[in-house]
Formats: structure tokens, sequence, C-alpha cells
């Protein structure tokens, strides 16, 4: 025989909801602020004054970007590298903003943040879309002081691609092969994990930690040579593989977990990855790029002279990735590695 519950009234059940999402509040992890600011860095103010100079410049929204498997002006590839610059602007704004509070500086972040979430589509290409971690930065920084109306938009739009994201790597074929196993699903981890701390989503950021295991397992061999060197005989796919990877182990630290070291099942790790490029990054060991390259694109863009895609291999081209390798192990702060300076926003960030 069934038994009928009770009508509660309306005010009990109201209370009794707000309890179960409080209880739950206070089981979640707090992931702390996004960036740990130290005030007085003469990075805070050059990157301020060109925040102040970039005021007056509208945002200028695509419905679509793309650059992969392009070169320098075929199709859209102009059009969207100027329209990146937008993403980059935006973290100068919030960084700008989160040191001196100038209110000039929020208002112009808002109004990038509409204007590119309610233009922008995404197409679910992480080559073409890795720069907007720059955007998630931007709103992580500033997402509770923005516009109500602001910030909810933008946590849709972010919830909508990391799942998006999500989505495209549980659906592909297994064993996974291609794109799912090369520095494309390092783009994808990356925004994915910046996402999920970014809106402080502790079941996106579970996946996000699934994902990056799985494919530190496919991408990186327990002597840590990446998947991307062995395709494509090239140290600048091993730094554009390994760059993403530190990224979401960055974000992923903020929410107190520990990513460099976590090892796959071949054995390796995004640490080992990194020892493995060092030798390199400081000089002791060249290469000639690109010599035994699977891909035809890498010999199309030698013939039409890209910098980069012939003769030996420049280290300098490693310092924005071990700049950031920094921020995750002292192991990695040494000149021969980051160069004479760090980027600004990278400074003002993580000190």
């Amino acid at each position: 025989m069934l038994t009928t519950l009770p009508r509660l009234p309306a005010r009990l059940l109201l209370l009794l909801v707000l309890a179960l999402s409080w209880s739950i509040t206070l089981h979640a992890r707090d992931m702390g602020s996004w960036c740990r600011l130290s005030p007085g860095l003469p990075v805070v103010n050059s990157l301020q004054q060109r925040a102040i100079r970039q005021l007056d410049i509208p945002p200028s929204p695509l419905a679509h970007i793309h650059t992969e498997g392009s070169l320098p002006h075929q199709g859209i590839f102009d059009q969207s590298v100027k329209a990146k610059r937008d993403w980059l602007r935006m973290r100068d704004f919030a960084l700008a903003w989160s040191a001196s509070a100038d209110p000039r500086l929020l208002q112009a972040l808002a109004r990038y943040l509409d204007a590119w979430t309610e233009s922008y589509q995404v197409s679910f290409n992480p080559i073409d879309e890795t720069d907007l971690d720059a955007l998630i930065d931007s709103y992580a920084i500033t997402a509770r002081s923005l516009p109500a109306a602001t910030q909810q938009q933008t946590a849709t739009f972010l919830r909508s691609m990391a799942q998006g994201y999500i989505q495209r790597i549980r659906q592909a074929k297994t064993p996974l092969s291609g794109t799912f196993i090369d520095n494309w699903n390092s783009h994808r981890i990356k925004l994915i994990t910046l996402s999920a701390v970014a809106l402080q989503d502790e079941a996106m950021l579970k996946t996000a930690g699934e994902l990056y295991l799985q494919h530190i397992a496919n991408n990186i061999s327990a002597q840590g040579e990446t998947w991307d060197f062995q395709e494509r005989d090239a140290l600048h796919y091993v730094t554009y593989d390994l760059e993403p990877l530190v990224r979401a182990a960055i974000a992923a630290r903020q929410a107190g977990e520990s990513w460099l070291e976590r090892k796959g099942r071949q054995g390796g790790s995004l640490q080992q990855a990194l020892d493995w490029l060092r030798p390199y990054a400081e000089g002791t060991l060249q290469h000639q790029e690109f010599g035994n390259s699977r891909v035809h694109f890498d010999y199309v863009r030698r013939e039409a002279g890209l910098p980069g895609f012939a003769g030996s291999w420049q280290p300098a081209t490693s310092r924005h990735l071990y700049a950031l390798a920094a921020r995750l192990s002292p192991a990695y702060r040494s000149p021969l590695l980051t160069g004479d300076s760090t980027p600004d926003w990278i400074a003002q960030c993580w000190p």
C-alpha cells in the first residue's frame, strides 16, 4: 500500500531547499582567486598604461574565427588574427582593473564581453579558439563585479563551450587517435579546465581531470616525449602541445589539485615532458625542425617562407611555456628557460 506524503507548507519547503543548497555549498571547495596579485610590481604600471590606451577602441566581434590550416591572407585568416586581439585586450582590462579598481576598465570589459558572447558562434576547433583563454581569464578575474546580465551571459557562453568540447572528446571513436591524442586535445582540455575553474563547477573540473589524465596517457611517453614530436619531428609542436596543459595545471592548482606530476598509463607526466624539452630550451641540444614531419601542411608553410618551419629550432620560442611552468614549480625559474623578463600578464597574475 502506497503512503501519501504530507503536503508541506510552501514556506517550509523553501527553507528545506535553501538548507540543501547551503549544505552543498559548505561541502564545495573554495577555488579561491584566479590571480595572486602583488601590488607594486613594475609590470602593473606597464599593463595599466596599456589598458588605459585601449579604452576607446571599440570591440570588433566576429561570428566566426578561422586561422587553423590557413596561411596569412587566405580566407578570413587576417580578419581573425585582428579580431583575436580583442580577447587579449579583455585580459588587459581585467588585470588593470584588479590592480586599480578603475571603473572605466570594468565598463570597457563588460562591453567587450557582451559584444563577443552575443556574436561569436563556437566552432569547437580548439586551434582557432585556444586564445579564448584570455576571455576566460578576464571573466574569472572580474566575475563578482561584472553587471549581472554580463556575468550571466558570459557564464552561459563558457559553460556551453566547455560542455561542447567535453561532448566531442567523449563521442570520439575509440581507441582515440588523430586530433584527440595530439596538441588539438591539449587545447581542448585547457579550455575545459579553465572554464570549469572560472565557473567554480566541481563536476566539470572532475571531468576535466579525467580527460587530462587520459590525454597524458595518450600523448606523453614514460621518457617525456610527446606524440606531437613523433608525428611532426618539431620542437615547435612540443611547446604548442605542452603550453595549454601547463595553463590547465595552473587552473587546477587553484582548486587544490596538483596535475604537474600526474602520470598516465604510459608512465609519462607533464613534468617529464617539460624536463625532456629542457636541454633543448637551455641550448644544450639542438634540433632541425620538421625534417621528417608526417603532416603535409608543415611543408606548405615551409614553402611559404613562414618562420620556424625550417632550420634549427630557436630556444627563445619556449620562453613563454617555461614562464608559465615556473608558476607550477621553482625548478623552471631559470633565466636560461624563461629569459630575463616574464610577460606582464603572467607576472601580475602569478608572481
